[in-house]
C-alpha cells in the first residue's frame, strides 16, 4: 500500500513558527511604540474587501489588479478579493465611519497580512505582512514628512538596520502630470522597438510605470526620459520644496530621484522609497494620495502614507535582536507657532524621543489656544512653545502648567533639563 502523501501548504504561503513569531512580534510592538509616540492610532480592516474596492484605488492596468490580485465569488454572487494592500481599505473605513467629522488629521497604523499572486521572491511570499502608517485630511506636507520620519524610526531602531537611503520624488497632480504624460509618450514612442513586451503594453495604458521596469534595457532608456519635476504646477512644486525644507529642517537624509514612481495608480505628489546599500529592493515606501478618497465615494479627503514588508526587513536584518520599551503617558505637550516652528518640531520630537522623555504635539494646529487646549486635556505638566523668536535664538519656553511660570532653555540643552526637571 503506497504511503500516503501529505498535504503541504499553497505555494507562496508561510508558516510562521515559535522562535520566528516571537521575533516579528517584537518588531510589531516596537513600531506600534514608536507610531503611537507620533500620534498614530491602531486600526484593522478585513482581509477580504469588495473587489471594486481596489479596481477603483489601486487601477485596473496595474500589475496587481491585473496579474497578482487573488478574486473570489460568494455563492450569494458578491464579487471579493484578498487585500493586496492596507492603504484602500482604510480609506474606505476612513469614509464609511464618517472620520471626516472628527478632528482632523486622522491618524492610522494598521499591521497585518496582505496577498499577491506573484514570483515568490527573496523576502515577498504571497502571503505578506506589512506594518502601515496613513494620515488622512491633511494637505500640509508636515503629514508627509511625519511619515517619513516615522517610518525611519521603525527601520533603524526596531528592525536595526543601518544605512537607510531615502529616494524621493514628486509625480504632480491631475492638473499637471498630463501634460508630462504626452511628452513621456512621444519620447518612448520613438524608442518603442527597444522597449520590452511589457513596457510596449503599458505606453497605451499606464505610461509613467514605464519608468518602474527593471529591463535593463529599459533601464537605458529611462535615463534620457523627461523628467516631471520640470513640469509640476505651481502647487505641487510649493509643495515639495516645503516637503524638502522640512526634511532639511528635521535633518533627514534623502536624495532626489526624478524618475520614482509608484506601481500604484492613485498616489500624487510626493513618492518616496527606502533601501539599504547593500539591498536593491525596496524595504519601505509610500506616499500622497489626495485623490484617493474621491474615487472611492463623493468626498475630497487629502491622504498620505507608508508602509514596510516586514517578510523582507526580517530576511535582511541582523539575526541578534533585543527591543524592548514601554510607551510612558506625556509628560510634556510641544506648542509651535508658526512655519519655522512646526518644521522644527520633528527634530525636537525626535530628540526627546531617544532621551525617553514622553511628549505630546498636534502639529497640525496653528493657534497657541487651540494647542494649550489640548494640553490641558491631557494634563501634561509642562508645555515647552516654539514661535519664530525661540527658533530664531535656538531656545524654547517650558512652561509649568500649575504655576504658569516660564523660564527659557537652549534647545541642545532641553533633554538633559528635562530630564532633571520632571524626575
Amino acid at each position: 500500500m503506497a504511503k500516503k502523501e501529505i498535504i503541504q501548504k499553497a505555494k507562496g504561503m508561510r508558516d510562521i513558527l515559535t522562535m520566528e513569531y516571537l521575533r516579528r512580534q517584537k518588531i510589531i510592538e516596537r513600531a506600534q511604540t514608536i507610531a503611537s509616540f507620533y500620534g498614530f492610532k491602531p486600526v484593522q480592516t478585513p482581509h477580504l474587501e469588495k473587489t471594486e474596492l481596489f479596481t477603483a484605488a489601486v487601477g485596473e492596468n496595474t500589475d496587481i489588479v491585473e496579474k497578482e490580485m487573488y478574486e473570489l465569488k460568494t455563492k450569494g454572487g458578491d464579487k471579493l478579493a484578498l487585500r493586496p494592500e492596507l492603504t484602500a481599505p482604510l480609506v474606505r473605513a476612513y469614509l464609511e465611519y464618517g472620520m471626516h467629522t472628527a478632528p482632523q488629521p486622522v491618524m492610522f497604523y494598521s499591521y497585518g497580512s496582505c496577498f499577491r499572486h506573484e514570483r515568490p521572491q527573496k523576502g515577498r511570499s504571497r502571503e505578506f505582512q506589512q506594518f502601515d502608517l496613513e494620515i488622512l485630511g491633511e494637505e500640509n506636507s508636515i503629514a508627509d514628512a511625519t511619515v517619513i520620519k516615522t517610518l525611519l524610526a521603525i527601520l533603524e531602531e526596531a528592525a536595526n538596520l543601518k544605512n537607510l537611503s531615502i529616494r524621493i520624488n514628486s509625480i504632480g497632480c491631475k492638473e499637471c502630470r498630463p501634460v508630462y504624460k504626452k511628452e513621456l509618450i512621444a519620447y518612448y514612442r520613438k524608442k518603442i522597438n527597444s522597449l520590452c513586451p511589457t513596457c510596449r503594453k503599458r505606453l497605451k495604458t499606464n505610461p509613467m510605470r514605464l519608468l518602474d521596469c527593471k529591463n535593463e534595457k529599459c533601464v537605458e532608456l529611462k535615463q534620457e526620459a523627461p523628467q516631471i519635476i520640470n513640469h509640476l504646477c505651481k502647487e505641487c512644486t510649493a509643495h515639495f520644496k516645503n516637503l524638502l525644507e522640512t526634511l532639511d529642517a528635521a535633518e533627514i537624509p534623502y536624495y532626489l530621484d526624478h524618475y520614482l514612481v509608484r506601481g500604484l495608480d492613485y498616489y500624487t505628489r510626493t513618492v518616496f522609497e527606502i533601501n539599504t546599500e547593500n539591498e536593491p529592493l525596496e524595504i519601505g515606501g509610500g506616499g500622497r494620495y489626495d485623490d484617493l478618497a474621491k474615487l472611492l465615494g463623493d468626498k475630497s479627503v487629502p491622504g498620505t502614507g507608508a508602509a514596510f514588508g516586514l517578510d523582507r526587513v526580517l530576511s535582511i536584518m541582523p539575526n541578534k535582536e533585543k527591543i524592548s520599551e514601554n510607551q510612558k503617558p506625556p509628560k510634556v505637550f510641544l506648542i509651535q507657532l508658526g512655519e519655522d516652528a512646526r518644521r522644527k518640531s520633528l527634530l525636537i520630537i525626535e530628540t526627546l524621543r531617544k532621551a525617553k522623555i514622553s511628549i505630546g504635539h498636534s502639529l497640525n494646529k496653528d493657534s497657541l489656544k487651540s494647542q494649550l487646549k489640548i494640553a490641558n486635556k491631557i494634563k501634561a505638566p509642562y508645555t515647552l512653545i516654539l514661535g519664530q523668536k525661540e527658533f530664531l535664538e535656538n531656545t524654547i519656553l517650558l512652561r509649568d502648567m500649575n504655576t504658569a511660570s516660564q523660564e527659557t532653555i537652549p534647545l541642545p540643552k532641553l533633554a538633559d533639563f528635562l530630564k532633571k526637571k520632571i524626575k
